[in-house]
């Protein structure tokens, strides 16, 4: 087999681990590129099957596919991208990935009384709203960090 050739989308789906819809989806939102033979069949590069690894990667560390989508627009899409590529990608996501550890550490450390007993004191508890003073922040949860945009 050559490096060259190119793969149809079940063996792309099979080799990933990922759907024939999935892989498909993925295309639909510009993660990944494909080629049409002449029946019109999808065909994609073999570099494909580390792309939808990212993007797997990616999604179970709770990365948004439009993150995702913007980390491997900075890499080539019609070849395999060097290892500079991919440290320059990951790169990126490191100051987020970050902070989203930090955030959920706060939350971890905040809730171990309330985990521990099961009480939720409104007089102990860290997420208690006297008041509703937190409604002039705007709707939705505003002692918790913001969730990832998709």
């Amino acid at each position: 087999m050559d490096k060259n050739d190119l793969l149809p989308i079940g063996e792309v789906a099979a080799r990933s681990g990922v759907s024939v819809p999935t892989v498909r989806f993925y295309e639909d939102r510009g993660l990944i590129q494909s080629e049409r033979n002449a029946g019109n069949h999808r065909r994609y590069g073999r570099h494909t099957l580390r792309r939808i690894a990212v993007v797997r990667a990616g999604q179970r560390f709770g990365l948004s596919l439009t993150e995702i989508g913007e980390a491997l627009a900075t890499l080539p899409a019609d070849h395999p991208p060097t290892r500079r590529d991919w440290e320059r990608m990951s790169a990126a996501w490191h100051d987020a990935l970050t902070e989203r550890i930090e955030a959920m550490t706060r939350v971890r450390d905040g809730l171990t009384d309330c985990i521990g007993c099961g009480c939720l004191s409104v007089t102990s508890c860290p997420i208690y709203n006297p008041d509703d003073v937190h409604a002039a922040d705007g709707p939705g949860a505003r002692r918790w960090p913001p969730a990832a945009r998709a």
